[in-house]
Order: C-alpha cells, then sequence, then structure tokens
C-alpha cells in the first residue's frame, strides 16, 4: 500500500508539476495584469483548442486599456471565426476617439469584413479619419472621367473626389464603398444634363457637387458622404451635332431609297407604254389587210404609204449618221 500511495502521489506531482510549466507563466502574467484568468479556465481553452495566450493577452490589453472584456466572450468570438485581436484593437482606438462601440457590435463588424481585405479597425479608424475615394474609381472601370452631355449636346467630362467617413451603426449590412462611386457617377451625369449649356458646368463646377451632395446618396451605405468635390473637368466631343450629322445621313439616304423607287416606277411605265406602242404597230399590218378585203384600201394607196415610211427612214438614217470631214 504505501509503494502504491507514493506512485500515485508522485503522478499527481508529475500532473502537477506539468500544468504548472505550461500554465503557470501565463497565469502569473494575467494576475499582474490586472486581469486574472484562473489555470482551470487555460486548461478549458486548451482543450477546446483555442490559443489561450491570444485570449489571454488579448483581455490583458483590453483591461489596462480600460475595457472589461472577459476571456468567455474572446472565446466565442475566437470560434466563430473572427479576428481578436482586431476586435480589441478596434474598441480602444473607437474609446480613445470617443465613438460609442460595444463588443457586440464591434465583433459583428469584424465578422461582416472578414475576407474583405478590411478590418474592424480600419472602419473605426475611418470613422475617425475620413477617407477619400476618387469618382471613378480608375482601377475597376478603367476610366478617367465621367462623361455626362449637357442639354446644347456638348460632352463634359467631370473627375470627383468623395470624402466619407464610416457610420458604424449601418456598418453591418451597408452598401459598400462601390455603391458610393455609382451614386455620386450617376449624380454627376445628371447633374450635368440638367444644364442648358456645357459653359455652365465649366463656370460653376461647385454647383454639381452641391447638386450631388443634397441627394442623399449615401442613405443605406456604411459610410457617409461628409463633401463631394470636383478635382477636374473638361470639354469632349460635340454629341448633339454628331448625332444630327447622323440622323441628316439617314435621312438622306431614305431620300435615295425613294427616289430610286421613283425612277425604277417610272422606268417600269416606260416600258409597259412601248409594249402597247408595239403591240398597236402589230395591228398595223392588220388593218391593212383587212382594208384590203373589204376594198377600203387600193394598191396604189398602199404604194404611197410605202414610199413615204421608206422615206421617213432615210431622213432618220440621215439624220442619225453624222458628217464625215473632207480628206481633201
Amino acid at each position: 500500500m504505501p509503494i502504491l500511495l507514493l506512485i500515485a502521489v508522485g503522478v499527481v506531482a508529475l500532473v502537477f508539476g506539468i500544468i504548472l510549466l505550461n500554465f503557470f507563466g501565463l497565469w502569473l502574467r494575467a494576475l499582474t495584469s490586472g486581469a486574472p484568468v484562473s489555470i482551470p479556465t487555460l486548461i478549458a481553452m486548451r482543450l477546446r483548442g483555442i490559443p489561450n495566450s491570444l485570449i489571454v493577452n488579448a483581455r490583458i490589453t483590453a483591461v489596462r486599456a480600460g475595457i472589461q472584456v472577459s476571456t468567455a466572450q474572446l472565446e466565442t468570438h475566437y470560434l466563430a471565426g473572427g479576428n481578436v485581436d482586431q476586435v480589441i484593437r478596434a474598441l480602444i482606438a473607437a474609446d480613445k476617439a470617443g465613438i460609442k462601440l460595444d463588443f457586440n457590435r464591434c465583433c459583428a463588424i469584424d465578422l461582416a469584413t472578414s475576407g474583405s481585405g478590411k478590418t474592424v479597425f480600419d472602419a473605426v479608424r475611418t470613422s475617425v479619419n475620413p477617407r477619400v475615394i476618387d469618382c471613378p474609381a480608375v482601377s475597376q472601370t478603367g476610366k478617367n472621367t465621367i462623361d455626362g452631355v449637357a442639354k446644347d449636346g456638348i460632352t463634359v467630362r467631370a473627375r470627383a473626389r468623395v470624402t466619407v467617413r464610416s457610420n458604424l451603426d449601418r456598418f453591418v449590412g451597408g452598401a459598400t464603398e462601390e455603391t458610393i462611386i455609382a451614386r455620386v457617377g450617376e449624380g454627376i451625369v445628371r447633374a450635368i444634363g440638367s444644364k442648358e449649356t456645357y459653359k455652365g458646368v465649366l463656370e460653376n463646377p461647385q454647383d454639381i457637387s452641391k447638386d450631388v451632395l443634397n441627394r442623399g446618396l449615401d442613405a443605406g451605405t456604411a459610410y457617409e458622404i461628409l463633401s463631394i468635390d470636383i478635382a477636374d473637368v473638361g470639354v469632349g466631343e460635340n454629341v448633339g451635332a454628331k448625332l444630327q450629322a447622323e440622323q441628316a445621313d439617314a435621312d438622306k439616304q431614305v431620300a435615295q431609297a425613294k427616289a430610286e423607287m421613283r425612277r425604277a416606277a417610272a422606268v417600269a411605265a416606260e416600258q409597259e407604254m412601248r409594249a402597247k406602242v408595239v403591240e398597236a404597230e402589230a395591228q398595223v399590218p392588220l388593218a391593212m389587210a383587212e382594208a384590203f378585203r373589204k376594198g377600203n384600201l387600193g394598191i396604189m394607196d398602199y404604194q404611197k404609204i410605202r414610199n413615204v415610211s421608206a422615206d421617213t427612214e432615210m431622213r432618220t438614217a440621215i439624220a442619225k449618221d453624222p458628217v464625215k470631214p473632207s480628206t481633201k
């Protein structure tokens, strides 16, 4: 019995020593930092496959910054696939900037931005320090300007810079900056199209930004538009004149087609009349033969008709034959 008891005590001591070696340093660091975590909690983290050093260090950072976060909350967010470090950084940044942001909303924003290349810390930082978005985004559209056509038909090319700030209350489920760019571009085209002439746009480009800004384009998005500035404006091609020229060319082609139809109809009518003349001329010999049979036409009359016809043919041939120059 004493031997078995010694073995059991030795096993317990060994297990206790392993636990101390693995968790004592982390437990002591949390205790001395004012964010104590019990050793059973550390063991439970290890059994659940959670990196206890990550959770403990995140809690120490939060507590030292004056934010009370429990290990259970951090574990839950980690198991949900969230980034614990980014959440703690975002909470600290929001607290120092005086922005109201609780832990649950911060975690929701972190999960919403997962896989988008952005983080919850970026959202909070944009809320503190507004960012500038180019409109249009050259990297996405490949275009450098937004083209609109004034009422006089002249194209006006503009480029804008939109200053936005993150709206944390609408960040989860709100539209992204691509929606902001699309809406601003649509607003600029509409504002240019409402101008009577392109000169009005060149003289007062700020009217475009005011008109677009007053439309509330940030509704339903994750951002709040602070300002829209026209960075560049220029004149493009005369679309109105081009369309008029194309319309005139189309009208000309239609008129030519109608004229060709009338010409073809006239040619057909002429051929029809010639056919009737030929048909009538074919009836002449028959009529003359009938006159001979009935005695209404004599041989001398017929001979006179032949002479007149021959004389007519001779005159026609002389008229058609050009006068040849003398060889002398």
